[in-house]
């Protein structure tokens, strides 16, 4: 409705800003608009064949290309177009009210039906079809061949090609002991993505996206192989910042225009990854969706091809945002994403590099499916060897021997992570009670795959009712340290036998501080984990050893005092305390 009430020189003036060469086609009789759009679709499909020409007859890879004006034809028709032209004195036809439901009962409105009846017939039907409502023989002969009909273009319907991908697991970083060794799990992965786009240069068939985050998100290996493409004016500072009119990254601060690009790129045979900081990802939510309902449509028509997945990387993460603060923190995406279609939707929280390795992997190399993968940039402990992380994403949950200590019996508590952040308070939790609480059977679990928790029945990718139990019993109670939102996890486990389970993850409090308080503000850190399995263990009737039942008040009022000491010190010295940085 704006552009259509601006003068006609300010919208031609507007999309040449735009860089486009456009060209309006208006009017409100058929006969005369149908040829005149016919025409403005030749003469543009002329000037984009030109265009490809010129681009392809310049064989020098290293010359500069002009950037294009692209046609662009503006269809100015009334809204409504032949329509009814009124209904109950009110115009329709070039008004508003055409968008709505003009004859809304006919059934009951002999006005209303008269002119629904009048408007249908002045398509003069019996023109077009025979008394049986067959389409004549001589329209039918204008439907092209199958070879030319919109569907059988492979640009619109392709058929899925694999990447060349490397073996993730020469990037893998070794793990001589448990957190020994700290490392950005992007960065790790950046190497690999590098690795991806050097292997498919001559096909030109893969792109990462991102709203100017790909540096940020530390993925910035892969600008030793490639670039920004950017067709505009290119500075000497943009040169020199990895920018040029040919690269595989394609970035501008705008999480929409970064979507469609990716979703565009798909349809069309090409395999991609958005990057993105998890918070503001919320932004392309209603894209997603219809993509998300798209892949579920295609998968009910049999001749339509499967698709590239589509890859969504979540980095700057709602637990390592201490320097923006409250802004910043939002990891609910996940929560939307699991209420599409199960065949579709994929969510996974890669503890550590090498498990993100591993399902980075997986992902680029999966098809028709929606990925969404939670990692973290900053330095952190790494826990598995590239074997162990390949077997452990492999099944996407798993009991960690070599942080638990109840093999051969019971566990009193089940300790369980989901998220590197999560799985890092959740093992010091652990290494304290053990440390403090010898006596207690403490079994840890961790969850890559968060479509693991939900029934089979459910998701495609959820453990049967015996493969859950065996990992959390059917009764012992469960400590669940959860990188989103605690309800996301109490209502995939909804229908589990085991209901003893106490979810802990963001509740929505967050400001500039440090890392570790930023879990301590949310209760996820070590000592507040440890505070809420003491209480778990105190209010046991006769299924824990007494000796550390009565001890875990005094373990609880350690932890107290622990909280205590760590506010002190940030506020004295504004870094977390030693034995927090150093464990």
């Amino acid at each position: 409705a704006i552009l259509d009430r601006i003068p006609e020189s300010e919208l031609l003036s507007l999309f040449v800003g735009y860089g486009y060469n456009p060209v309006i086609v208006s009017g409100d009789d058929p006969a005369l608009v149908h040829p005149a759009f016919a025409k403005a679709l030749a003469e543009a499909n002329d000037k984009i064949t030109q265009i490809q020409q010129d681009a392809r007859n310049n064989n020098n890879q290293h010359a500069t290309i002009h950037r294009p004006a692209w046609p662009m034809i503006i269809l100015r028709t009334p809204k409504g177009w032949t329509g009814p032209k009124e209904v109950d004195g009110l115009k329709i036809e070039g008004s508003f009210r055409s968008h709505q439901v003009p004859m809304s009962s006919p059934a009951e409105n002999p006005g209303h039906l008269k002119n629904l009846s009048e408007w249908l017939a002045s398509y003069n039907p019996s023109e077009l079809f025979d008394e049986n409502g067959a389409l004549l023989p001589e329209l039918k002969t204008l439907i092209p061949p199958p070879e030319l009909r919109m569907g059988g273009n492979p640009y619109t319907n392709p058929k899925h090609k694999a990447l060349r991908l490397p073996d993730f697991k020469k990037f893998g970083i070794a793990v001589p002991s448990r957190g020994g060794v700290k490392a950005s799990d992007t960065f790790i992965c950046g190497q690999f993505l590098k690795e991806v786009i050097v292997l498919n240069e001559t096909l030109r068939n893969f792109r990462i996206f991102g709203p100017d985050e790909t540096a940020s998100n530390r993925l910035h290996a892969v600008f030793d192989v490639t670039n920004r493409q950017f067709m505009g004016e290119i500075t000497e500072d943009d040169a020199s910042n990895h920018t040029a009119q040919d690269g595989r990254v394609m970035e501008i601060l705008s999480e929409h225009q970064c979507e469609g690009w990716l979703e565009g790129y798909l349809l069309t045979g090409g395999h991609g990854l958005l990057n993105s900081y998890e918070a503001f990802i919320h932004i392309i939510s209603s894209m997603f969706n219809q993509h998300a309902k798209w892949l579920k449509m295609c998968k009910d028509i049999p001749w339509r091809n499967d698709l590239s997945s589509l890859n969504i990387l979540l980095a700057s993460h709602v637990w390592r945002q201490d320097h923006n603060g409250f802004t910043h923190q939002d990891p609910g995406f996940i929560d939307h994403v699991v209420n599409k279609k199960p065949e579709i939707v994929r969510c996974y929280l890669p503890p550590d590099a090498n498990c993100l390795l591993s399902v980075m992997h997986h992902c680029v190399k999966s098809k028709h499916k929606v990925n969404v993968v939670t990692a973290g940039k900053h330095p952190s402990p790494q826990w598995l060897t590239i074997e162990e992380a390949a077997s452990h994403c492999a099944a996407g949950i798993g009991i960690w021997e070599w942080a638990s200590n109840d093999r051969g019996c019971e566990p009193d508590i089940i300790m369980c992570a989901c998220g590197d952040v999560p799985t890092l308070e959740a093992l010091a939790a652990t290494s304290i009670l053990r440390e403090k609480l010898p006596d207690l059977k403490i079994r840890f679990v961790n969850v890559v795959n968060l479509m693991k928790l939900p029934p089979k029945s459910e998701h495609p990718n959820g453990l049967s009712q015996e493969a859950f139990d065996s990992l959390f019993t059917k009764d012992k109670p469960i400590l669940f340290a959860f990188h989103g939102y605690p309800h996301l996890v109490e209502k995939l486990v909804y229908r589990r036998s085991n209901r003893n389970l106490k979810v802990k993850g963001y509740v929505e409090e967050g400001t500039i501080s440090t890392a570790f308080d930023m879990t301590v503000m949310n209760k996820l850190d070590r000592f507040n984990l440890v505070i809420d399995a003491c209480n778990i263990i105190m209010s046991q009737e006769n299924n824990v050893d007494k000796k550390s039942k009565w001890s875990a008040a005094y373990v609880k009022q350690e932890m107290d005092q622990m909280l205590v000491k760590h506010s002190a010190y940030i506020n004295e010295f504004g870094v977390d305390m030693p034995e927090i940085e150093g464990w």
